[in-house]
């Protein structure tokens, strides 16, 4: 197979991959207990999937609704985003970074709005990055360890 990473593979087959319950099942390079690479046929969440969630997180309308607080705004979202992590992060966990990140992104508009102080981004960010920091779970996406939640946006 020529775009067979590691070289393990080396007939050419068919079907490479199928989607099944949100999750692409594909090949992908796996590490061993012992350090070797190897291929395996792992699950993951399927790119459909992931706008699919991307887009309703985004019907939200985080950004706008600067009478709620952040408490607020977290009670709207955090079932949804914790089962989305719960699911879709049983077998590769950090194959949802990138929708948790947008979640901080949608965060970021927010934050400036409600607070006239923070209208330059640099010091929303900043702000965003203490409230993590103070409230490591507030969100359900910052309870993940820091270098999966991907707080700094």
């Amino acid at each position: 197979m020529a775009n067979d990473p590691i070289g393990l593979r080396t007939d050419s087959y068919e079907h490479t991959a199928f989607t099944f319950l949100g999750y692409t099942v594909r090949a992908r390079k796996n590490r061993s207990r012992h350090g070797n690479l190897f291929l395996g046929f792992d699950p993951a969440i399927s790119r459909d999937a992931l706008k699919k969630i991307s887009r309703e997180a985004r019907g939200w309308h985080l950004h706008t609704p600067t009478d709620l607080t952040f408490q607020e705004l977290a009670r709207r979202a955090n079932p949804k985003v914790a089962g989305w992590i719960n699911y879709y992060g049983r077998f590769r966990p950090w194959e949802p970074i990138p929708f948790v990140t947008r979640i901080n992104t949608y965060l970021l508009p927010w934050i400036r709005k409600k607070y006239k102080r923070l209208s330059a981004k640099r010091k929303a960010l900043a702000k965003l990055q203490e409230i993590a920091r103070r409230y490591p779970r507030m969100f359900a996406h910052w309870r993940l360890s820091p270098s999966q939640s991907a707080v700094l946006v």
